[in-house]
């Protein structure tokens, strides 16, 4: 039996971790994996976007990063930009109510749980130099923070401010920040001045919002202007862990039909303009071992001026139906690499995989000092590339016939997706036209996926033995698809 002291300790014990979960809540913050994808684009991005469906945890997301700016108490593990010193930083709402009840209840708790009881510890608050705003009760304009630096001292005061887009652009003029952070989409002309704001310091923004304006300009410029300053992480409802898995599709039918996608997943309201016309749920499925007799296809893009991609298809044959089994993108990377990345894929299985691949293959890149076609290249890499370019079986390759069959596959349940290619499903939810052309950003793996589905009568079996990979085999095609005459 414990002693009345061991009693008294543990009591003691409890009481500190109550403490620390009341006034210093952002200790306990574990972000999930989308938005800690979102933290670490900071180190090398001025602008960043975390689109999330509602309650996905993306307010919560942005106030924790906003607390470690503002204090300094980053993280062991944190991977994000970090300042060394006292920051000057506005969070900013739709309204001066939205901004109370949102960025500001993140960051510095509640007046019933009491001010410090959110992201920013309580100790790091000086609650007597504390402002109000005007005309909003409990809103707060200026917040001084502690700021404590890399070698545990505090060094000065950051400055947080609290704003709103409702006041018009006037009101976002005149001052130097290191950050903003805008908590719901704002006006195109209001986040231009955010960009005004920290064009001084070398410092950054960042968007936290569900899509619910559909393809706005804000939007399309982070998905339709490509540039290295610039990420947009996409988090749906199947990333929030705090949601029970068996309560999620019960969340999503809550919501208005045509809002479910922007509400549980993040995606604009593309309306007409999205290529695909079908639920995510529909091609949905959970992994499953794939038969040995199914034939499989790897089929890829390129990457030329944009990050290479690759899907791997499963085919089988008797529902006549295609399997998106596994799916990468890689920005930056060499043919050699990408040709490494699948060859290891399933105990090295993935190397005696065909390979088909899109007609810019032809284009000649310099290889051991000759110029010779790009295809090749990956070929001299060791994968098995097919000798000649994805058509149809009359030769053509159309992209619009390619989508067409894509599409009448998944309306008739013979496409699927494996729950795990996250970056998949990424780009199937903003895969989009403008003006009736398809906007040629993030459709890497698209491309590819469409490649594939041309080619797929190129899809071989691969009979791979774990304990005896010596003794691997594939059944190469008989009319030649993988002999090499260039």
């Amino acid at each position: 039996m414990a002693s009345r002291e061991d009693l008294l300790e543990l009591e003691k014990q409890l009481s500190e971790i109550e403490r620390r979960q009341r006034e210093q809540s952002v200790d306990f913050y574990v972000p999930y994996q989308k938005q800690r994808d979102f933290h670490d684009a900071g180190l090398t991005h001025r602008e960043r976007l975390l689109m999330a469906g509602n309650q996905n945890g993306k307010t919560y997301c942005g106030g924790a990063e906003a607390s470690f700016h503002l204090t300094g108490l980053y993280p062991d593990d944190w991977l994000g930009r970090r300042w060394d010193r006292p920051v000057r930083a506005w969070v900013a709402g739709v309204t001066g109510e939205s901004t109370r009840d949102n960025p500001q209840r993140i960051l510095l708790g509640t007046i019933a749980k009491g001010i410090g009881t959110g992201s920013i510890p309580l100790r790091c608050l000086d609650t007597e130099k504390m402002t109000l705003a005007r005309g909003v009760s409990n809103l707060y304009d200026t917040v001084l923070v502690k700021h404590i630096g890399p070698d545990g001292k505090q060094d000065g005061w950051s400055e947080l401010k609290f704003k709103s887009y409702e006041r018009g652009r006037e009101k976002w003029q005149g001052d130097t920040l290191d950050f903003v952070w805008f908590d719901e989409e704002p006006p195109e002309d209001i986040y231009t001045e955010g960009l005004a704001r920290i064009s001084a310091t070398s410092g950054m923004v960042y968007v936290t919002f569900t899509p619910l304006k559909g393809m706005s300009k804000v939007v399309l410029r982070y998905l339709n202007e490509p540039s290295p300053d610039r990420s947009v992480i996409t988090m749906t409802i199947d990333d929030a862990l705090h949601i029970p898995a068996d309560e999620r599709q019960t969340i999503i039918d809550g919501y208005p039909e045509h809002e479910r996608e922007a509400r549980a997943l993040g995606i604009p309201l593309l309306g007409s303009g999205k290529i695909f016309q079908v639920a995510e749920s529909r091609i949905k499925c959970e992994p499953f071992p794939i038969p040995p007799h199914w034939p499989v296809l790897w089929a890829i893009d390129f990457g030329t001026g944009h990050p290479f991609a690759a899907v791997l298809l499963a085919w089988d044959r008797d529902t006549d139906t295609i399997y998106v089994v596994h799916s990468f993108r890689m920005p930056g990377a060499l043919p050699l690499q990408h040709a490494e990345a699948m060859k290891v894929y399933g105990d090295k299985a993935g190397g005696m995989i065909p390979v088909a691949w899109p007609q810019d293959g032809h284009q000649r890149r310099e290889f051991d000092g000759q110029l010779v076609p790009l295809a090749k290249v990956y070929k001299k890499h060791g994968l098995k590339m097919c000798a000649h370019h994805a058509t149809f079986e009359d030769g053509s390759n159309s992209t619009e016939v390619g989508i067409i069959e894509m599409q009448e596959r998944m309306d008739t349940n013979r496409f699927k997706v494996f729950s795990t290619n996250g970056d998949w499903f990424d780009e199937f939810r903003l895969y989009h036209r403008k003006n009736g052309e398809i906007v040629k950003e993030r459709d890497d793996i698209m491309s590819a996926t469409r490649v594939g589905v041309m080619a797929r009568r190129f899809a071989r079996s691969v009979f791979y033995d774990l304990k005896n990979p010596n003794k691997s085999k594939t059944q190469i095609a008989k009319d030649g698809d993988f002999s090499w005459d260039w």
